[in-house]
């Protein structure tokens, strides 16, 4: 699939900008797929205001694709009847993106099945090369592009990502099919070496920008990068976000979006640049960065348990818990930033959500 088949409406959409949360697995006490809150979570994204939602990726944890589990396509099942069932039901048009990860192989394996069900999009990370050459890597991702239009994932390397430095962004960039990138290394160095590098490409408006640094949420979307390129200026920015921090307390991140979008980036400078802090100091929370992120899933399983959106706080991994403080944290940032939560939102909606 190429991305000259998508529908119009979803180009235009990825390139206006949305918010784009990344899917979390539900699971019951057995540790089993929770097929009716999983179909919850994607309805409260849809429900919302989110113009798409990550599918299969590092928030629906990597495991679900082992063979003990073999939980890839059953969640990519359940994501896409729901997405259908919203466009349907709304006219809505809503980007469908799939997680793909591995080598060639295995990433080949899982971008058909992507397209199998449905999917615009991959998002593909770039983990398992982690001593590959530039080379090596960008002949992985044409052999994906091949397949379905990419969306490029700069993972950061606390979390199992590596440094990926300008000259390969410039050259995955010119890749006929890449779409899109989602810039997550959480460093700001980094950050500019993929806009410099989708500047250098020559196919900057081709390519939208999408931020993953959960530690700089809204600087990112508020910033106009300015790079030059033979002597001409790029402007680019960063237009949407795809986030394992938007998959709780989406409701007021879609408004935060729409809003910094209305004003056309000129609001109160300084009431956003608080604002920021704010945002980043719940994600630490959340993502557990005092503790190197070990308690990242869990943390946004415990927001949305007090949702009532998740039962309970289990993973695939039966080891896997909040790290010692972390619930205290979320206890202080759900006190200090109540304006930041949807709470009201999900408690008026949730039967519905539930419902079969």
């Amino acid at each position: 699939m190429h991305y000259n088949e998508l529908p119009r409406e979803i180009k235009e959409l990825l390139h206006k900008g949305v918010v784009i949360p990344a899917l979390p697995l539900a699971l019951d006490k057995n540790r089993k797929l929770d097929r009716r809150r999983q179909r919850a979570l994607m309805r409260y994204y849809l429900d919302a205001g989110s113009g798409g939602v990550a599918v299969a990726v590092h928030t629906t944890q990597f495991a679900i694709r082992r063979p003990e589990f073999n939980l890839y396509e059953p969640v990519l099942e359940i994501a896409r009847d729901e997405f259908l069932s919203f466009t349907e039901r709304t006219k809505k048009p809503v980007i469908r993106i799939a997680g793909v990860i591995g080598k060639t192989e295995q990433a080949s394996a899982e971008a058909r099945l992507a397209v199998k069900n449905d999917y615009h999009a991959v998002l593909l990370s770039l983990a398992a090369f982690s001593n590959a050459s530039n080379r090596e890597m960008l002949d992985h991702c044409r052999a994906i592009a091949g397949i379905i239009p990419v969306v490029g994932f700069y993972l950061q390397p606390a979390v199992g990502g590596r440094i990926l430095d300008v000259d390969f962004w410039r050259e995955f960039a010119r890749i006929d099919n890449v779409i899109a990138i989602k810039i997550a290394p959480f460093n700001r160095y980094q950050t500019i070496d993929v806009v410099r590098g989708v500047a250098e490409s020559g196919r900057s408006d081709e390519i939208a920008l999408y931020t993953g640094n959960d530690d700089n949420i809204l600087a990112d979307l508020l910033t106009e990068f300015q790079v030059t390129v033979d002597g001409n200026i790029i402007r680019k920015r960063i237009v949407g976000g795809l986030l394992g921090h938007w998959a709780v307390w989406t409701r007021p991140a879609v408004e935060l979006l729409e809003g910094i979008q209305s004003t056309g980036y000129q609001g109160d400078l300084q009431h956003l640049l608080s604002l920021n802090a704010k945002i980043t100091d719940s994600n630490a929370a959340f993502f557990d960065a005092a503790n190197g992120f070990e308690g990242c899933i869990t943390g946004i399983h415990e927001v949305l348990r007090r949702q009532n959106l998740l039962e309970g706080l289990w993973t695939l991994d039966e080891n896997e818990t909040l790290s010692p403080g972390q619930m205290e944290e979320i206890d202080r940032v759900y006190r200090d930033y109540p304006e930041l939560n949807d709470d009201k939102f999900i408690s008026e909606n949730i039967g519905k959500w539930l419902a079969p």
